[in-house]
């Protein structure tokens, strides 16, 4: 165990954070410091959250899309751990969906002012997972929301589950590199709910920006950027 996770490849440098601190900010605060492979990670009463310092090669524009491979690799993680059969999908632009509720959401953090057309020095992606739900919570009361203790996941540690998705996002983000962009849009397309806004057209992913793409017969191409995620 290193810091209260499953043993993982060298080029980890996982972080315990303190239940009440941010991931996320914690993440960017270091990124220029420590560099790749930072991984600050915490395990709250009611939430899990998880970053990784990234040292992108393409521009801030193209490198938003980790965010999707943040996504998919948390996706992929509840999968092999959770109960068999259990539905996992994605909710553009980030979200994480568990038997038709969401779960949790993937994050992104770049340089302040950065522009779009720049290389980042470094990215941070990461996912924020609900554990229980806050004391006092009504059942019922937001059908659209859930927690992991809810769906069968009570019994993985959460130390395990952060290892799980930190090995799957580095084996997508790998892919991409070694394979396309489209190999990881793929996945993320397959994974990702058909809302009503997107019936009856085609969606791809721009490999620029990362942006979903909506192709209806006779309509000019629809875009749903990330920049706002």
């Amino acid at each position: 165990m290193h810091e209260g996770l499953p043993p993982l490849p060298s080029l980890f440098a996982p972080l315990k954070l303190a239940p009440d601190e941010d991931a996320r900010a914690r993440a960017m605060a270091l990124a220029p410091e420590r560099g790749g492979g930072l991984l600050p990670w915490l395990a709250a009463p009611d939430r899990i959250e998880a970053a990784l310092v990234l040292e992108p090669e393409e521009s801030l524009a193209a490198a938003r899309a980790g965010l999707l491979a943040a996504a998919s690799a948390a996706a992929d993680a509840l999968v092999v751990l959770g109960p068999p059969e259990i539905p996992v999908t994605l909710r553009w632009p980030a979200g994480i969906v568990l038997n038709g509720a969401q779960v949790g959401e993937a994050f992104l953090g770049a340089p302040p002012g950065l522009p779009e057309e720049a290389v980042p020095d470094w990215l941070v992606v990461g996912i924020r997972l609900a554990w229980r739900h806050p004391e006092g919570y009504e059942p019922g009361r937001d059908p659209g929301r859930t927690a992991l203790a809810e769906e069968g996941f009570l019994e993985i540690p959460p130390g395990e589950l952060v290892a799980a998705w930190a090995r799957h996002l580095m084996a997508g983000l790998s892919e991409w590199q070694s394979r396309g962009f489209r190999a990881m849009a793929e996945r993320v397309l397959a994974r990702l709910e058909v809302e009503e806004w997107m019936e009856g057209a085609r969606r791809g992913l721009d490999p620029a920006t990362g942006a979903l793409l909506l192709r209806r017969e006779g309509a000019a191409d629809e875009r749903r950027p990330l920049e706002a995620a």
